[in-house]
Formats: C-alpha cells, sequence, structure tokens
C-alpha cells in the first residue's frame, strides 16, 4: 500500500500521520515564558524564598538578625575561616602576560576584604558585586576595584538577567552591561537565580528567642523578687488599701515605708518556679543550637555542654562547611579572572584560575629525619627542599657543590684504604675496574646495566669513602630518599667486597 503523505521538499517525505517537528533540539523548549508559572509577570522575577513570601518583606529583613549576638558570632566566625586561606594565582594554560595581569590585580585589590562580602552570598542567597575598569587607554584594561553593593537595589528578569532598579525604571529596571557585574549566589539555578539564604533557616529561632527571653525576664522581674504582702482590717476603706498599696510598691524601690499601726506587712519568697524557669532555659538554648545548625552545620563547638570528641567531630563539619564557602568565592575570582583575559587576548584564549589555599604545617617526624640525614652527611638538592616544605624559588641559597676528586683522605678515613699509590694505579683495598663492573652486574639486570656502570666508574675515581659518597650525593640526590640509601649501600658494599678480593689475591 501505498503511504499518504506528501512530499514538502525534493528530498523530505512527511507522512501525513506524522508532525514535522518545529523546534530542534539545541533549543530550550521548556522556559519561563511559556510555562504556566506567571509568577513574573513581565517585570522582575520574586524571590522564591517561603520567609519572605510569607512575611510580604524583602531581604533586608534578614539584616536585622545579625544584630543578635550568636547569629552575629557564628556569621563572623564563618567569614573569618574563608580569610584566614592563603591565595595564589595558577597559570594552567595561560600566557605568562595573562598570568602576570592577574597577579598585578590580585596585589592591588583588597581580596580578604573582597573575600568578606562575596560571603554575603551564602547569608543572603546572592550578592552582586560592581567592576570598576580601568578608563580606556590608560592601559591593559583591568579592574580598579570590585564594590558590593546592596542586595535589595537589585532583581532578576524572566530571563534570569541582573536589573538594577533606578528611579527611572522602579518596575522594570536596568540591564546591566556584560562584565559589569559579579554575581555570587549559592546553589543558584535556573528556578532560582536569587540563591539559597542560610539567614532563613535562622529567622524563626531567632525570632523565638527573642520572644522567650522577653518572656524570661518578665517572668524573673515576677517571681525572683520577693512579694511584699500588707495586711488590713477587713472595713478599711478602699482609698486606704490604695494608698498602702502605693507604699509596699514603694518599698520594693526603697525597702522604707510607712504602715497605719493596724495593717502589717509580710515578705513571702516565690518557691516551686523553678521548672517553670528551666523552660525557658531550654527554649532559649534549643532555639542557639537552631542557629548554630544552621550556620555552622552543627552546634558541638558551641554549647558548654559537648565533649571533647563530639567538639572535635564537630569541627570537622565546619571544615566541609569552609571548604565549600571557599569554592562559592573561588568561582566569582575565576569569573574576574575570566573577563580579564576576553578584554585584552580575546575570548578564546585561556584563564589562570584563582585557588584558596591552607598553608601546611610542617611535618615534624619528615623534618627531624631529614636533619639526622643532614647530620650524617647527606645533602639534599633545592628540588627536594621546596617539594617537600613548599617552598619558593629564592628562598634558598645554593652554594656551589665541592669537587668530590679533591677531597684528601683524614686521618679517620684512612682505616677504609692505604695511601694512594702512584698514579694509574688504584689504591690498595679499592677494586679494579673489571671487579667492580662484575660485581655491579650480578647485582643488577639488563636495564640497569648503563646505571650500574656508572656507579663502578665513580667507585673507581673516589680515593675515600667521603668522595664516594660525595660523588654519588651529587650524581643522584634528586632521587628519592630511600633510593638514594639504596644506591650508596649498593656502591659501598661492592666496593668493599671487590676490594677484599683484591687483598685475598694479594693485589
Amino acid at each position: 500500500m501505498k503511504p499518504q503523505g506528501l512530499y514538502i521538499s525534493p528530498t523530505e517525505f512527511v507522512r501525513f500521520s506524522e508532525a514535522k517537528p518545529t523546534q530542534s533540539l539545541s533549543d530550550h523548549i521548556a522556559t519561563r515564558n511559556r510555562s504556566m508559572d506567571f509568577a513574573a509577570l513581565g517585570m522582575y522575577l520574586p524571590n522564591p524564598d517561603p520567609i519572605l513570601k510569607k512575611q510580604g518583606k524583602d531581604i533586608r529583613v534578614y539584616s536585622d538578625l545579625r544584630s543578635d549576638a550568636h547569629v552575629g558570632g557564628c556569621i563572623r566566625r564563618r567569614k573569618a575561616a574563608v580569610q584566614a586561606f592563603e591565595y595564589r594565582v595558577n597559570r594552567g594554560k595561560a600566557s605568562v602576560r595573562s598570568t602576570k595581569m592577574a597577579e598585578d590585580v590580585l596585589a592591588k585589590l583588597k581580596v580578604p576584604h573582597m573575600l568578606h562580602e562575596m560571603m554575603n552570598a551564602v547569608l543572603f542567597g546572592w550578592q552582586p558585586q560592581e567592576v570598576i575598569w580601568r578608563p580606556p587607554g590608560a592601559g591593559p584594561n583591568l579592574p580598579l576595584e570590585v564594590i558590593a553593593k546592596p542586595v535589595h537595589w537589585f532583581g532578576f528578569d524572566s530571563d534570569a538577567q541582573l536589573r538594577f532598579k533606578t528611579r527611572e525604571q522602579p518596575l522594570y529596571g536596568e540591564l546591566q552591561p556584560a562584565r559589569k557585574f559579579l554575581v555570587t549566589a549559592q546553589e543558584a539555578s535556573y528556578d532560582n537565580p536569587y540563591g539559597f539564604a542560610d539567614l532563613s533557616m535562622c529567622f524563626w529561632p531567632t525570632v523565638f528567642k527573642r520572644g522567650g527571653l522577653k518572656f524570661w525576664v518578665t517572668f524573673t522581674e515576677k517571681f525572683g523578687t520577693p512579694w511584699v504582702v500588707g495586711k488590713t482590717p477587713r472595713n478599711t476603706p478602699g482609698p486606704e488599701n490604695d494608698k498602702l498599696l502605693d507604699q509596699l510598691e514603694a518599698m520594693v524601690q526603697d525597702a522604707v515605708a510607712v504602715i497605719p499601726d493596724d495593717a502589717s506587712v509580710d515578705i513571702v519568697e516565690a518557691g516551686g518556679k523553678g521548672g517553670s524557669a528551666d523552660l525557658y532555659e531550654r527554649l532559649l538554648m534549643f532555639c542557639r543550637s537552631e542557629i548554630s545548625i544552621a550556620l555552622l552545620g552543627q552546634n558541638q563547638s558551641t554549647e558548654a555542654s559537648s565533649t571533647h570528641a563530639s567538639a572535635t567531630a564537630g569541627l570537622e563539619v565546619a571544615k566541609e562547611i569552609r571548604d565549600g564557602d571557599a569554592r562559592l568565592c573561588e568561582e566569582s575570582f575565576n569569573q574576574l579572572l575570566r573577563w580579564i583575559v576576553d578584554v585584552n587576548e580575546g575570548e578564546g584564549a585561556p584563564a589562570p584560575t584563582f585557588e584558596l589555599f591552607e598553608q601546611e604545617e610542617v611535618n615534624e617526624v619528615q623534618a627531624k629525619r631529614d636533619k639526622t640525614l643532614s647530620e650524617s652527611g647527606v645533602r639534599f638538592t633545592p628540588a627536594y627542599w621546596k617539594r617537600v616544605y613548599n617552598l619558593q624559588d629564592g628562598d634558598i641559597e645554593t652554594a656551589p657543590a665541592p669537587s668530590a676528586l679533591s677531597n684528601t683522605a683524614t686521618a679517620d678515613q684512612a682505616s677504609f684504604a692505604e695511601p694512594r699509590t702512584p698514579a694509574n694505579t688504584p689504591a690498595k683495598g679499592w677494586p679494579k675496574s673489571d671487579e667492580v663492573n662484575a660485581t655491579l652486574a650480578n647485582a643488577g639486570d639488563v636495564v640497569l646495566a648503563e646505571w650500574m656502570a656508572h656507579i663502578a666508574k665513580l667507585v673507581n675515581t673516589s680515593d675515600t669513602p667521603a668522595a664516594l659518597r660525595d660523588a654519588l650525593l651529587l650524581a643522584y640526590g634528586d632521587l628519592p630518599t630511600e633510593q638514594l640509601t639504596e644506591v650508596m649501600a649498593l656502591a659501598f658494599a661492592a666496593a668493599e667486597l671487590a676490594g677484599m678480593v683484591d687483598a685475598a689475591a694479594g693485589n
């Protein structure tokens, strides 16, 4: 049966039962403009934060939370953890020129202050920062300053583009040019470009904490002060009772009162209210714990009742959060370095990267071992010191290595070999070249034949153990300590063995 359809082009046939696709796989199909979500309404995309939506307020409501002592302390601790990092520029595949520009820019910018402002993104969800570029014609186009601007001045449209709320455009805002604003956002997504604000988790605990503290103060004033009870005869007129009440109220402050001789005053202590006071304290401590968990990921390092083990485990959690905050700040710095390369070398040129790192402590065990080896005569190369102890070029002053052949035998070296014989005659106790080669060949394989021959040459050209040691260090000083020890042990063992054979033969 002939298929029913129509040729829409000389080479394309479409059946009547099939519909020609109107969109390709490279197009966006599920977009905010085509969805049933009318939240933007052609203006700003509202912040979907549930606290802000229920309160009917903007992001400034979170700024008031920072005045709480516990919230402010946790914020300061979290920011200080990131500011304590060291920073550097990694070249990677970038050019030397772009790397030098990046280092010059970071040297002039206030990096710790920028980190402090970028960390506002974890508190409010996002933080815009305006980049002030060098005027045209004044040299390379580099940033001169990066300034964090108030979050409530900005918003996002339906395309997630940053807009500045101006007096001229209070509803729609002004679309900002490219490479002008850095936007640091925590957990930003297509649905929520505003990110997630950690202070949203602290809102209700802080509100209840403040309310509980207020009621606790009222409770303390009511039941913490002794009650003064006045007694009057039954038929005492009301004005007289009111006058006595005023006198008792003043007595609470002054401890002095004048009462009729037929009245009496008793001081009664409030008892049995300890359980009620504990309820307020437990409420406040619960709110404190919730705030610590929201900002630090744990409450073990902030509670007095925690043990050393639990506090140590809590610090590990805080360290993971600190590393996540550092990666968030690195993204913004890398975006800035990317822009610097784009405007100076082109968008296709590789860009250097910004890295925050923690200065590692020196391994005391390894330092003691290296000290012992150095005192024993082992000399490490500058490459070893730089690799192990994270030193930079220019930190180590290197002196020229002494010649291995210039050393002369000392009194305590004479026990190893006899004094040197005339020229072209091997020293007594040292092996001949063919004997050394045979000894080293038996200890190695075909792959190491050249390496063994070089060691044999060093053995034959050295007069004393010290000279052999210096020659081996000069030739194989770049090897790791374990391998260098094996080389020296093999060379001295072969020399000693061949010397014993030579002595037994009467040479």
